[in-house]
């Protein structure tokens, strides 16, 4: 398993790099149309979504918990579809769109980082960007009155803190590549 986690570290250093993007165009336009953000993220969760089904699928016969990774993907992928089909959406649609992506993929981030405690070292980034998530979902279902300029603020902060914890992740499983490589050959 560790192998092909560090096989594939750039998969989630590209997820956390458009997570960055995304996050700063958000901050950078705050006053952006309602229809921009929509589309921003629909795009944005689509190609996350791509992203974690990739390695899911990977990972498919070499870890047990595969099917967690691409649970996630698919909500990804399925909330982006949705988002970028329904463009005229409210704002509100828009926010538990939003909200219920980040609960699915905290939630299942928390349970691959349980399962990888083990083979992984320091696994709380993937703990806490899981975490991150379930918060910024429960505030953003808890607080839905919040404006749209805010709600513009507060989805490009938790994009680019998601993606640094997720580049973070990336560049700590590619420096364990000499490990799993002696780890693995050891192991034939």
């Amino acid at each position: 398993m560790l192998t092909l986690l560090t096989r594939h570290w750039g998969l989630f250093a590209l997820r956390g790099l458009f997570a960055i993007l995304f996050g700063v165009v958000a901050l950078v336009w705050p006053q952006a149309t309602l229809m921009a953000l929509v589309l921003l993220f629909g795009a944005y969760a689509l190609v996350d979504g791509i992203f974690a089904v990739a390695f899911g699928i990977a990972s498919y016969g070499h870890n047990q918990r595969w099917w967690a990774v691409l649970l996630e993907g698919l909500a990804g992928i399925i909330i982006g579809l949705l988002t970028l089909l329904w463009p005229n959406t409210t704002a509100l649609v828009l926010l538990y769109f939003i909200a219920a992506w980040a609960l699915v993929t905290g939630v299942l981030e928390i349970v691959a980082a349980i399962q990888l405690r083990r083979i992984i070292p320091n696994e709380w980034m993937m703990i806490l960007s899981g975490l991150l998530s379930v918060i910024f979902g429960v505030l953003l279902v808890v607080f839905p009155s919040a404006g749209a300029v805010s709600l513009v603020w507060v989805i490009g902060a938790y994009a680019i803190v998601f993606g640094i914890l997720l580049i973070s992740f990336a560049f700590r499983l590619r420096g364990l590549q000499p490990e799993a490589t002696t780890t693995g050959a050891s192991a034939s």
